[in-house]
């Protein structure tokens, strides 16, 4: 029994180019493999406690009043991100009435510490008189993104 290499006698046209084939593959996929299981032993390494971060949203009734809320909570490191989504459309009751209005949209990306402080903010510098601040904890993430925003807000 022989272990290694066919020889060339062993192997004919198509059996001939289906191993290079074969072998050119194995060495492509070794490298994109490795390069997979570099990156996700990176990313499994990172450590992130479930609930640490926030999501917090927040509607306005333009760009321009959205815009500057978000420098605002930019600047005073009340959040590491604010997302602006421009054109949505909300559908709600207002003393007794239902009410549909276009506004943009805020998704803000904090310590979930912050958020007492990024509400008051938000209640401080915003035109409604009931200016909607929600939030949702991150369970789950990409834990650079997630390191970074621990990184740009202080605890």
């Amino acid at each position: 029994m022989r272990f290694g290499l066919p020889c060339a006698e062993t192997l004919q046209g198509g059996s001939l180019k289906a191993w290079i084939l074969t072998v050119v593959l194995s060495v492509f996929m070794f490298q994109l493999l490795r390069t997979a299981g570099l990156r996700a032993f990176s990313m499994a390494s990172e450590t992130y406690t479930s609930g640490t971060h926030s999501a917090a949203f927040v509607t306005c009734p333009n760009d321009t009043v959205a815009k500057d809320l978000a420098r605002g909570i930019v600047e005073k490191k009340l959040a590491a991100c604010v997302n602006i989504v421009p054109a949505i459309t909300s559908v709600y009751e207002w003393q007794g009435k239902i009410e549909e209005d276009n506004e943009v949209l805020l998704m803000i990306k904090t310590r979930s510490s912050k958020v007492p402080a990024l509400a008051e903010y938000v209640r401080s510098n915003h035109p409604y008189e009931v200016a909607e601040v929600i939030s949702l904890p991150i369970e789950q993430g990409n834990p650079p993104y997630l390191k970074w925003i621990g990184e740009v807000v202080p605890e």
